[in-house]
């Protein structure tokens, strides 16, 4: 089989990532989980990138009354007539994100058993309700979460410590909410899509304890302020726990994850005739061994045809971690993408695009990078150095330079991250790809072919 003379790699990867996003937009996901009206009061709260979209599509389709607040980030707003939204900080928390806390917490208390919750959850809503536990300030809570962010630490682990220095979250939302009816609706954006990851489970039970945060601070290196010890080592920290009877009227609803994004990008492709292959959705590790580990996938699909015949597109989501060590401008996705393109050193024919379903990677309104056959030849004409790149994580900066960044803004969803990786032909009898270097330009450039070398 061969690749469509006519068809642009970068803009079939493109429509695969924004098909991905559609799939997780609110306005569709939401609805269909919407419950009857209680006796009592609805009452709206939430928290993550995704909240503000999801409370407006719970306003355009619920018949009665209604009230409620949500917490988003900034720039993810969306106008709604009675549920009232506020912008706070993210990934590092802020004072707006402390208050909306405190303030959902009062909405919530009082309630009657025939009141109902509706909790709209996602990925974000973790720094996005900072409310520090017993003894900690904001400062605190600030502290941890940048040290997390650069140790390299998984998702599950850096929520398992959150959740134990909170306030707020590891189902204490929930308990709040007793003796009302608790329904909560989440996007997921973590591996696995156990939902106590999700925003750290504000509305879900926790079987983690302050010990197992202790040995993850430990095991990464992470000096927590002394009070966060104080509150771990004493214990004072612990989470709700499964068999406490306030959660016994909670329910979780996953309205939208990872895998379904993946299909609906993998439908894209079909008109091409061009096979697609989920290699999973919950892909973790460091973002450039990923990269590495996929490189070589790529290459032995193109160079033996396994475990895949060529062409074909290698899809995969997960959340990859990045051990900060350098001083650029990077995320995961860019990392991984840059990673992908040193190992594959040129390899013709073999086009990735790598992005963040948020439209954020890393600290950047940016979501992520496109990587061409070419992108290392264009780099070097640049005077830029991949390798040097890399060293400093500076990812967006690389792709930048190029002009191959990917550039979303709000998608009012997030799902986590999208990779796609094209391999459009097979190797020709008797060619083999040159051998990785990364920081050595070839002897004559590379120029690229926009049909990747199809006849």
């Amino acid at each position: 089989m061969n690749v469509p003379s006519n068809l642009d790699p970068k803009v079939l990867l493109r429509a695969m990532f924004e098909a991905a996003i559609a799939a997780a937009q609110p306005a569709r996901c939401v609805p269909p989980y919407l419950p009857q009206p209680p006796q009592g009061r609805l009452v709206v709260i939430g928290a993550g990138k995704a909240s503000a979209a999801m409370a407006r599509a719970v306003e355009q389709h619920w018949p009665g009354e209604l009230s409620g607040l949500v917490v988003t980030r900034y720039g993810y707003a969306v106008p709604c007539q009675r549920i009232e939204i506020v912008e706070a900080a993210h990934p590092v928390p802020d004072a707006a994100g402390e208050t909306a806390a405190r303030r959902m917490l009062e909405r919530v208390s009082g309630l009657s058993p025939d009141d109902v919750v509706l909790c709209l959850i996602s990925g974000g809503g973790s720094a996005l309700l900072p409310l520090p536990g017993e003894g900690l300030t904001l400062a605190d809570k600030q502290a941890v979460n940048r040290a997390l962010l650069h140790s390299g630490a998984t998702i599950s682990e850096m929520n398992c410590v959150r959740r134990h220095l909170s306030a707020i979250k590891g189902g204490r939302l929930a308990t709040a909410c007793h003796p009302a009816r608790v329904i909560s609706l989440l996007i997921s954006d973590v591996p696995g899509d156990n939902p106590m990851d999700i925003a750290s489970g504000p509305t879900v039970a926790d079987p983690t304890t302050c010990a197992d945060a202790l040995a993850i601070a430990g095991r990464h290196g992470i000096k927590l302020p002394a009070a966060a010890r104080h509150l771990l080592e004493s214990g004072a920290g612990e989470t709700i726990k499964p068999s406490d009877p306030r959660l016994a009227h909670s329910e979780i609803h996953l309205v939208a994850t990872p895998q379904l994004a993946l299909e609906a990008a993998a439908a894209v492709a079909k008109p091409t005739g061009i096979p697609v292959h989920i290699l999973g959705d919950s892909l973790e590790g460091e973002a450039r061994d990923v990269g590495t580990v996929m490189a070589g996938i790529a290459r032995q699909v193109a160079l033996r045809g396994q475990p895949f015949a060529a062409p074909c597109v290698l899809l995969s989501g997960g959340e990859t971690t990045v051990t900060v060590r350098g001083q650029g401008r990077g995320g995961r996705n860019v990392e991984f993408l840059l990673a992908l393109g040193i190992a594959l050193d040129g390899h013709p024919g073999i086009h990735a695009l790598a992005g963040d379903t948020d439209g954020v990677d890393g600290q950047e309104d940016i979501a992520g990078a496109y990587l061409a056959p070419d992108t290392l030849a264009r780099a070097w004409s640049l005077g830029i150095k991949p390798r040097d790149s890399l060293a400093d994580n500076d990812g967006h900066g690389f792709f930048q330079a190029l002009g191959d960044s990917v550039i979303t803004g709000p998608t009012l969803t997030n799902v986590n991250d999208f990779r796609a990786i094209l391999v459009a032909e097979a190797a020709r009898p008797g060619a083999s790809a040159p051998p990785s270097t990364g920081d050595s330009a070839p002897p004559v450039p590379i120029a690229a072919d926009p049909h990747c070398g199809a006849e």
